[in-house]
This record gives C-alpha cells, structure tokens and sequence, in this order.
C-alpha cells in the first residue's frame, strides 16, 4: 500500500469518526434523533448515514469484483439493478437501508468502514475497480468517499445543529471540485471552456492551496470552505465569499458539481 493511500484512508476515518460521534448517541423518536429532516427534501438523518452506508458497501463490492468471480457476480447484480432504475435506485437504498433500528445502523454502518478500508488496502497494485461512471484507481475511490462523508455529514451537522471542525482535510474535496470542472459544463450539456482557470484557495489553516496555470485569464480565488460547500451544493453561489475573473470562471461556479448523476437542485440562497 502506498503512503499516499494510507494517508487518504486515515482522513476518510477520522471524517467518518466525527460523523459518527456526532448521530451515535441520538434517539430514535419520531420527531426527532435519527429521524431529524436534513436539508436534503425527504432524507432524515437516517437517510444520510444510510446512504453513507450503502454506498461504503457497494465501493466494497466493486473492489471484491476484481479479485474473485463471487465478487463479479455479486457486482454485476448490482449494476444491474442500477440499469433497472437508474434515476431511483441510489435513493431507493437509502431510503430501504434507513429503516433499521439506530443501532443495528450504526453497527452496519462501522462493519462498511472496516470492510472498504481492508478491500482498498488489499486491492491489486495498478489494476481499477469498476464504478457506475470510469474505473476507478484506490486512491481515487477513497478521495470519493471522503468528498461524499464529508458533504452528506454537513446536511446531518445542520440538521442538528451543530459546527463541525473543519479541518484541512477538505483539500480532498477541492482537488476533486477542481478536477471535475469539465463534468459540471458535461452535465448541463454545455461546451467545457477550453483555457484552464487558475484556482486560489485559502485552507481552514491559512495555508493556500492553488491548481492551473499562474497566467490564467479566468480565475477563482476564495475560502477553500466556501468552494467545497459550493462544488458539493451545500451552499448557493450568492452566499460564498468565492471571487471570479472572466466569464467562464463565474459560469463554472453557477453549475459546480463535483458528484455523479444528473444536475443536482442545489441550495437557495439565504
């Protein structure tokens, strides 16, 4: 296992730990605890946890897919049933998952962490798991599961209230913010602007973190925070403190998308 991917694995748990900490001790009362809407329309904090779940699961199985032809067929159930709704089935496991008891979720929930943990770490050096869009190398896999820990836990941290630590760990999910430029105009059948922007993002830290060229035309400066929460659609663009120069660094940012799937509704404005 390479450090770089040791490194990811440790930042995926502890993003995980503090999403855990935070629902372990909720109660499973109607009106509240696990069953607490998140600003995701229909998905309780159950949900989110559920889908976390799910998805730490199906990432397991992707991985299991190249090493055994249990693995594959288990696999290619599931893509089936992904070809059978592909618009539904994500939430329609979620949403089924979701109906366990606190407990037993949680439980389900640790036995997925472990298990993504020890496929990644065992995966065949140089070969790629499949996925419903490209293969996928470790590394990528585990930078996409911090990205989806990281902005479906902060639906359940409002949901309940509570400030997170923010640490800079996001950097994980700016990297892939930025990677997935192309996708966001792709996704809304838009041509992809041909120059690449220069990035300019100041981490929790203070530290800066940049991506593109020096001499860039259209760039983006801002919190790395703040353009996280925007390619994750956690926040509107008019609520950021993100800054543009020319026109297609600013029409990036209006349709950010850093996440598979059809255009996401994002967030109204505050």
């Amino acid at each position: 296992m390479t450090q770089l991917l040791d490194d990811l694995l440790a930042d995926l748990k502890a993003e995980g730990d503090q999403l855990w900490n935070a629902v372990a001790g909720l109660d499973d009362s109607a009106d509240g605890g696990w069953a607490t809407p998140t600003p995701a329309a229909g998905w309780t904090v159950a949900t989110q946890v559920a889908h976390l779940l799910w998805t730490d699961e199906t990432a397991t199985a992707a991985a299991h897919s190249v090493t055994g032809p249990e693995g594959k067929a288990a696999w290619d159930e599931l893509v089936l049933a992904a070809m059978a709704d592909p618009t539904g089935f994500v939430d329609t496991a979620a949403l089924e998952v979701a109906r366990l008891q606190p407990q037993a979720l949680l439980a389900r929930w640790g036995a997925a962490r472990t298990a993504l943990t020890e496929a990644l770490r065992g995966f065949p050096e140089g070969e790629k798991m499949p996925w419903f869009g490209p293969p996928m190398s470790p590394t990528s896999m585990v930078t996409a599961r911090y990205m989806e820990t990281w902005a479906h836990a902060l639906d359940v941290y409002e949901a309940l209230g509570i400030e997170p630590e923010v640490t800079d760990r996001i950097k994980h999910v700016a990297h892939i913010g930025v990677r997935t430029r192309g996708f966001s105009f792709d996704t809304f059948e838009l041509p992809v602007p041909p120059d690449e922007p220069r990035v300019e993002l100041t981490a929790p830290s203070g530290e800066v973190w940049t991506w593109g060229p020096d001499d860039a035309a259209h760039r983006v400066t801002g919190s790395a925070v703040d353009f996280c929460r925007l390619v994750t659609q956690r926040v509107h663009r008019d609520d950021t403190d993100l800054v543009t120069v020319g026109s297609d660094a600013e029409q990036w940012l209006a349709i950010a998308q850093c996440f598979a799937g059809p255009p996401g509704e994002g967030r109204a404005a505050r």
